[in-house]
């Protein structure tokens, strides 16, 4: 299957015509890879329509699925089946950059529209009726409105749409694909983590838009908002098995909770009944006056099967250790201050704003708008042009930003990097902290090529905190995390006693941790007054022409974060 492309079954996919309201029944789904198993006669039974999220620990097999769904791999046993004439997208890879405009690429991924529209230059007159007929029913004048909102939603501007696919970076293609999928409206729809080359923005607006798609999605996603605000169904991937819950991701969270409650009540039940049968065979075996007793004793015993029980893997905290004494406020004052890179027009001019010791700031903003920017002024990676920003002498800063996990040496070992953080330590007490941060004796001299992209998050993570920092600013800290732990971080961000600076496109996270926030738009940042509802109605608005956007300020930023 290609970057986002759109499958009607033609062999390649299992099918079946006995029940329309189903979209996707897997029946005894067996398959071993690898050396493990992933599934081990797995059933479930999705309704047509639905949107239904797909969740697990990282590495349970929800990819896997997905390329069983897709017949790129092929079951050991069991069947998964589609209705006949199904189609099904999915958005496996970033557009190709060709040079084909991006608009018309989007139009493309229409291929009834596209086949309809090109037939149109040489069908005898008899067949251009039919053809005009079919092309008012699927409303093909509106197609390229429909695109051009949906670019609108993920980020795109009016000028993008005429520029050609190859001037776009890898991110942004990938977001080219995403677009040509949710165009298509395919009958499902399956989504691997659509978020992940999201700015907030674009998240908000995916969220609304897959809660009234009106066709089938299989999402795996582990931003929480994304899963409670826009599916019907949670379907879970554990121990081999797939389960499914009604509701968003909080609702099966209670009912799983539940489930396992009542699990432990039945099982705490038969044992003591299983003690209590077992101390009168041991008291009365001998006994031939209780003998005939003792062995209807022992027939109960036998008879008790064992309770089903659910294993909850423990999740490992973060260790974010607060600075052990408060400095004076503020932390950090700016007046007037412009940056930029080089002779480049300046990202952010104009910077009025005061950081104080117990801040939890969120910054908002579209990708562009000057974020990651404004992050690397206050860590001190980039110095003002012009005015005035006073920090205190003895801030420590701890500043995390997706782009350490691309840099790290994938030769060096989880230890060696310790080494590298803390050359004055001990193996010991490296080896320790490791432990801590959930990378235990085995992970700690693998490579860090070899390490999960979570594994490598939490170790970083970890690493920019351990010296206590005053001021933690975190760019993007979940792309790689699961949703237990992001869980496990927000903890860690409650329980840290310093400021922070916050940049993700988790809606969650920052609703939880940020208790000011500020915008990144058209070169400035500036208090944003209102809360997380109040931003996602603004954006969802100005997705729609209501309100005028920010402009994704300075073609220099704008460069860098598209390639």
């Amino acid at each position: 299957m290609s970057h986002a492309a759109v499958l009607v079954h033609d062999g390649r996919l299992p099918s079946h015509a006995r029940d329309p309201d189903r979209m996707l029944q897997i029946d005894a789904l067996t398959f071993n890879a690898w050396g493990r198993k992933f599934f081990d006669r797995a059933s479930v039974t999705l309704p047509n329509p639905s949107k239904v999220a797909l969740v697990g620990r990282n590495g349970v097999g929800k990819s896997t699925l997905f390329k069983l769904i897709k017949g790129e791999l092929q079951p050991d046993g069991g069947d998964i089946s589609i209705p006949k004439a199904a189609r099904v997208a999915a958005v496996d890879q970033e557009h190709p950059a060709t040079p084909v405009s991006l608009i018309e690429t989007i139009l493309e991924a229409d291929t009834e529209r596209a086949t309809l529209m090109a037939e149109l230059e040489t069908a005898d007159p008899e067949r251009m009726g039919d053809i005009w007929m079919r092309l008012i029913e699927i409303d093909a004048d509106a197609a390229p409105a429909r695109a051009a909102e949906i670019l609108n939603g993920l980020g795109f501007s009016t000028e993008d749409l005429d520029r050609p696919m190859a001037e776009f970076s890898g991110g942004w293609r990938m977001r080219v694909a995403l677009a040509a999928a949710l165009f298509a409206a395919p009958d499902l729809l399956l989504l691997d983590e659509p978020t992940n080359y999201l700015d907030l923005e674009g998240a908000l607006w995916l969220e609304a838009r897959l809660a009234r798609y009106p066709h089938s999605a299989l999402i795996i996603s582990h931003d929480r908002e994304l899963l409670n605000n826009s599916v019907d169904f949670t379907l879970h991937v554990a121990e081999g098995k797939l389960e499914l819950y009604t509701g968003g991701y909080d609702s099966f969270e209670q009912q799983r909770a539940e489930k396992i409650r009542l699990q432990s009540a039945t099982r705490a039940k038969q044992e003591a009944e299983r003690a209590h049968l077992q101390s009168f065979v041991d008291r009365f075996k001998a006994s031939a006056a209780k003998a005939a007793q003792a062995q209807s004793r022992v027939k109960r015993l036998a008879k008790l099967a064992p309770v089903e029980t659910t294993i909850e893997a423990g999740v490992s905290p973060f260790i974010l250790p607060s600075p052990p004494r408060p400095l004076a406020p503020p932390l950090l004052r700016l007046e007037h201050v412009e940056v930029g890179y080089g002779d480049d027009p300046a990202i952010l001019r104009d910077l009025d704003l005061r950081l104080d010791v117990d801040d939890r700031i969120g910054l908002l903003g579209v990708n562009g708008a000057g974020k990651s920017t404004f992050a690397k002024l206050v860590a001190g990676a980039l110095q003002a042009r012009s005015g005035l920003m006073s920090r205190s002498s003895r801030m420590e800063v701890g500043w995390f930003h997706q782009h350490q996990i691309e840099a790290l040496d994938p030769s060096m070992t989880a230890l060696d990097i310790m080494r590298e953080a803390r050359p004055l330590d001990s193996d010991q007490s490296h080896r320790s902290r490791l432990a801590q941060f959930g990378i235990h004796f085995e992970k700690q001299s693998t490579v860090a090529e070899a390490l999960s992209g979570g594994e490598r998050a939490r170790l970083l993570l970890n690493i920019v905190a351990m010296n206590a920092p005053h001021l933690l600013i975190l760019d993007e800290p979940t792309n790689h995390l699961d949703i237990d732990s992001r869980r496990a971080l927000l903890d860690a961000l409650n329980d840290y006693q310093g400021a922070v600076i916050l940049i993700t496109h988790d809606r969650s996270l920052m609703e939880l941790v940020a208790d000011r926030l500020w915008l990144a738009a058209d070169n400035k940042i500036v208090p944003f007054d209102g809360d997380m509802d109040d931003y996602a109605r603004f954006v969802l608005d100005r997705a729609r022409g209501g309100t005028s956007a920010p402009s994704q300020a300075a073609a220099k930023e704008k460069r860098r974060k598209r390639g």
